[in-house]
This record gives C-alpha cells, structure tokens and sequence, in this order.
C-alpha cells in the first residue's frame, strides 16, 4: 500500500492492518486458560474494535501491554483528525513479543518478610468500611444468562482492580456451595464455570477456577495455585505427600501478588455431619503471606510470597492458629509447636491478644483438669492430664461475638500424671480476678492470684462492690457438701462499707472452688458467674463446721463476730457479738429468749444457754413501733 505523507486516513489504514494480523496470531496461540475466548474484546490485550459512526467517523481503540487505551477517530478528508489516550481503569493481562497474554510469575517485590510483623491480616493496606456499599450490592447479584454478563453486572460498580476483585470475591463467597460429593468423586464436569453457575456447586478446584476466570473477564490478572492445606480432617503434625489436596488463587493488584482462597471464604463443612454452611470468612481475602503459609503450602514455593520461603517440614511442624485465631484478635500463643510433652505432669499455654478476650478450653472434649486465668491481652492455661498417654487440647475464644469460637489446638503427650494436682470437678473458667470480674462490678481483690493456700483450713477474701451489685458465693469440692444449701454454709459472707467479705472455713482437706456470682440488684433473673478461685488445704487435722445460716433478713452491712459457727456446743452458755444496722431490739431465743444489748461500739452483745434446745435463732425488731421480731441467723446443737 502506498503511503501518502499528507493523508493520516490512509496512515490509520496501515495501523489497523498491523494490529489486525497481531490479533490473528495471538488468538491462535492462546490456551483456554490463558484467554477466555468469550470475554468482551474491550477487556483483552493488543486486540481492536471497530465502529462506524453515523457521519462516516472511524473509531479504533488499542490496548498496549502497559495498560494504555489509545483511541484514534478517522474523519473525512475535510475534518481534522482528533487523537485521544487515555489510561483504563483495569491493567490489561501483559502479552509477549507475539502477542499472547500471560501473567508474571512472582518475584522479590511481591515477597514479604517472614515472621509476620502484625500490623495488619492483609497483605495491603486495606479499610473494610469502605467496601460495604460494593460488599451489598455484590452479594445480591444474580445469574442473568452466562458468565460475561454477570461479571459485567457485578463490576459496574466498582471503580479500580482492587474493587473488581472483592466484587467477584463477594459474590463467589455468597452464591458457591461447597459439594462435598463432587469432591469426593472428582468429577471433572462439575468444576467447569458453566456448571458452576447452574449449580452454584463445586470443590476447591472449580472455586479457584471460577475466580480466575471471572477475574480475567473483569481485566485482573489471575492464576490458579495449587498446593497442600491443613483444611478439613487435618491433624497436627500430620505429613503432606502425593497429589495436591487444595487450589486457591494470586491477583495482582497495584503492582505485587496477593493471596485469596474463595473456597474458605465461603463457609465451613461440619465435621459430623459432613454438610457446607454458609459462613462467610474475610480472613482468606488477600491474606497477609506470613500468615497464609499456617494452611496453605503451593507447588511452586515463590507462591508463597514470602522471605525466606518455607520448607514443607516446616510447613508440617508449624503450629497452625486457625483463621478464628486472628479474626478474634489474637497476636500469639506459646508454645508454638503443635505437639507438646508435659512436664512433671504439666503442660502451660499461654495467648496474646490485641484486646481483653473470653476463653475458654476442652481437654478430651470436657472443660477438666486445666487452670485458665484471664489476662488484660490474653490467657494462660495451666493443664494437668489426668493419665499417661495422647491428650487433645482445644482452646476456645470469644471475641466481640457471643460464640466461642476453637482458635488452636494442641495434641499433648504425657509420660507423667500427678494425681496429686487433681482438680475439682466443678471448678469453671476462668479462675482468678481480671479486667472481666472488674467489668461485673467487682475490684481490688485481697488476692489478686486464683489460687488460694491455707494451712489451717480458713481463710477471708474480699474485694469492693460497685454500688447496686449483689454477690453471691459457693464453696464446691469433690468430697465435699453436695446441697446448694451447705455449698454455701461453710463461707460467711461480710459487708464493710465498700467492701464484700467472704470468710471461708473448708470442712476437710482437700482442693476447693469457691465460686463467685453477680446480680444487678434491680434487675430480675440469675445471679451470673464471674469467676472462681482454687483453695488448697493439706492439713488432714482441719474439719470445720459450717457457718450459721442466714435468713433475707439479714443486711450486707452487718457484721458477725461471734459466734462464727453454725454448730453450737450443748449446755453451754455462748457469747453473742454482732453489728446489727436499722434495728430497734435483738435477742437470742432457744429454749427461752436471750436479749441483746447495744453497746458504745455499736455491737449488739449478750449471750445464751443452749441447754434442752436443737436450734437457736438470732432475732431483730426493726421498728420500735412493730410488735413481731424477724429471724436474721440460725445456729444448730449438738446433741448431748
């Protein structure tokens, strides 16, 4: 063709025969997975499109392998030419000298440093909020005819790459259910797109697939990554071998690699019932690499993103926090080994948290045999297996939900078991004091640890009370009182200004849980557990009676000072002393009736014979104007 250096109509002419040929050539060279003949030619690269305008105006539009859209408008002869570029919003999929797209491998700018620094769970800096609108309208998109159009109904609203990917992600997450029979049969049919959307069913390989393909449409580059997981049925320390279990996939977004597994994402299989729930799980969108490595190990180690790589035996002796692990915003647990050997009969784990978190803990599935005390950023868990042999811990958190979610677990070898650490059934988590007892209105404990060692068998703690808050408390051990009523005789419960005292008298050695409950005194329902400490006694010689039993009567600021056991000798006389507040008389009455006098102190004092009685009551007037005495405390006899 002859060129003519005054004519850019015939110049134009030539650029489009050149691209053209490029086109053909590329398009023969193409794979199905490195090219979706179906996708819309506004989103390939090195490819051109054609229009006629109705004035005879000829537009033609280029992608180059930079991402550039250049537009160039064919006039007549008797306009002038207009040369517009601009730059797309999508990065286009970057072609070789012959044209053919494909994606770059990972190199050293995409690696992040190992360990993990916990700046973020992402791999880029992200804010959640900003993706709610497009997170909504993502998720309520439907399936109007075939993949093309639904990839273009979900990216209208979205403005950069990073928002085509979370659409696309959003939507895979809601709509594609997990089919645990596919999976099993492996049947290469369901895993293809088509069936996908007709099904909206597939396994971890049509998810990848999926999201590659969708990926590629929308104009973001997309591989699948094929590799090992510690998914569902894993157990610590298992070995990885053999054909690869698990795919996922890598986008590239603002110049690097990033890591997202659309299969998790989704939801979870239950483990008895083998079924797919619908629970969707942010933690799998571009995942920090450092902590994407816990589950996911690829076949090509530059996959994993990181510096230095990992080994697959590390990658098999590596604890694996869960993903509830940081969702619920943990930061650390020691020990970082999944298999842990006890020492002398014993085994501690501890946990950071970013914020005061519950947890909570199942040795052999029973919450037994383990000390877990709160900290104001995490836990620690004192466990003593209760025989020799492999034990599974599992450990459980909170967080801002109001389900406990499992975060670690652990497999425990003992070679050794104390039974003399034997712990009480009934002791509950968590024990000991925290930053949550202070948020149930109870502070400044005299013994600010959980365990409590007393050497005669007695001992008194107390704490301050927020205005307006009862407490309640129970003493429990294994040989002990088996009646709620006698759980609470043996601690003698004392109001001083501010402060809740609890005098507590064991009836025999042994370890106990003295349990402490809370109630909004206005407010109808049950007291609440707040937490419980562990007393420990080893002298064989302690047997101390209960307390006397107290009736509703009695005030949270009055005071008992003697006598402080609820059994009282026979045919004795016994001195009465007590602070008795808003009262007009107090007596004693057992087989005749005692008064009591008040005294410059303020005490109420006097004293009785218990001779030919089982009971004596201590009774208050509370208005001089009342002609009836109420019962306040009540005292046994042994028999003579």
């Amino acid at each position: 063709m002859e060129l003519k250096k005054d004519s850019n109509a015939v110049s134009i002419d030539m650029l489009l025969i050149v691209h053209s040929e490029k086109r053909h050539a590329a398009q023969g060279a193409h794979s199905d997975r490195q090219a979706d003949p179906g996708a819309p030619p506004q989103r390939r690269g090195g490819n051109l499109v054609e229009k006629q305008h109705a004035q005879q105006t000829q537009v033609i539009t280029s992608y180059d392998n930079q991402g550039t859209q250049l537009t160039v408008e064919v006039h007549p002869q008797d306009a002038m030419p207009q040369l517009l570029k601009k730059f797309s919003l999508a990065k286009r999929l970057q072609g070789d000298k012959n044209g053919n797209t494909r994606a770059r491998q990972p190199g050293g700018k995409d690696a992040h440093a190992y360990p993990w620094d916990r700046s973020s769970l992402k791999s880029m800096p992200l804010d959640l909020r900003q993706f709610e609108k497009l997170d909504t309208y993502a998720s309520q998109v439907t399936v109007k005819s075939g993949l093309d159009a639904l990839v273009s109904d979900l990216v209208q609203e979205a403005h950069s790459d990073l928002e085509r990917v979370r659409a696309i992600w959003i939507w895979i997450c809601h709509h594609i259910e997990y089919d645990i029979e596919a999976a099993q049969e492996k049947d290469r049919q369901a895993f293809k797109p088509t069936t996908i959307l007709q099904t909206q069913k597939t396994n971890c390989d049509g998810y990848a697939g999926l999201f590659e393909r969708m990926c590629r449409i929308a104009g973001v580059q997309c591989m699948t990554v094929p590799g090992y997981s510690k998914g569902f049925g894993y157990q610590p320390g298992q070995s990885f071998s053999g054909e690869f279990d698990h795919a996922w996939n890598a986008v590239f977004l603002e110049g690097r690699w990033h890591l997202v597994d659309s299969t998790w994402g989704s939801g979870l299989v239950d483990s008895t019932t083998s079924k797919f729930t619908f629970l969707y799980n942010e933690f799998y969108f571009l995942t920090h690499p450092a902590l994407f490595i816990e589950d996911h190990f690829p076949d090509n180690k530059n996959w994993q993103l990181l510096k230095p790589p990992q080994s697959l035996r590390q990658f098999e002796n590596n604890m694996y926090h869960k993903s509830e692990f940081y969702n619920k915003g943990m930061l650390s647990a020691h020990p970082q080994t999944s298999i842990i050997k006890t020492v002398n009969g014993k085994v501690t784990v501890t946990i950071e948290s970013c914020a005061p978190t519950l947890f909570m803990f199942m040795l052999n599935g029973k919450q037994e045999h383990g000390l877990l005390s709160l900290r104001k950023n995490g836990m620690k868990l004192d466990v003593y297996p209760p025989t020799v042999g492999t034990h599974k811990l599992q450990i459980f958190a909170k967080g801002n939900s109001e389900i406990y979610s499992s975060v670690l677990e652990y497999t425990l070898k003992c070679h050794y078991a104390d039974i003399d650490v034997r712990l009480p059934a009934e002791l509950h988590q968590p024990v000991g004091p925290s930053w949550f007892s202070e948020q149930m209105g109870i502070t400044k404990p005299s013994h600010p640890e959980p365990v409590i060692y007393t050497s005669d068998g007695r001992c008194s703690v107390s704490f301050s009370v927020e205005e307006g808050i009862s407490v309640l408390a129970s003493l429990h051990g294994d040989d002990g009182p088996i009646t709620e009523e006698t759980q609470r005789r043996y601690i003698f419960q004392l109001q001083r200004e501010k402060r809740t005292e609890l005098k507590v008298q064991l009836p025999h050695a042994g370890k106990f849980a003295l349990k402490i409950f809370v109630k909004k005194r206005q407010e109808p329902g049950n007291y609440v557990f707040v937490f419980n400490y562990l007393l420990c006694c080893t002298n064989s010689k302690v047997n101390w009676p209960v307390f006397p039993e107290s009736f509703g009567n009695w005030g949270q600021d009055n005071e008992l000072l003697e006598p402080l056991s609820g059994v009282l000798p026979a045919n004795h006389n016994v001195p009465f002393k007590l602070k008795l507040h808003g009262v007009a008389k107090a007596l004693v009455k057992g087989q005749d009736t005692w008064p009591l006098t008040l005294n410059r102190e303020g005490y109420w004092e006097g004293s009785c014979n218990t001779a030919g009685c089982q009971e004596v009551y201590v009774m208050v007037l509370e208005n001089a104007n009342h002609n009836f005495y109420s019962y306040i405390l009540k005292y046994k006899v042994n028999a003579q």
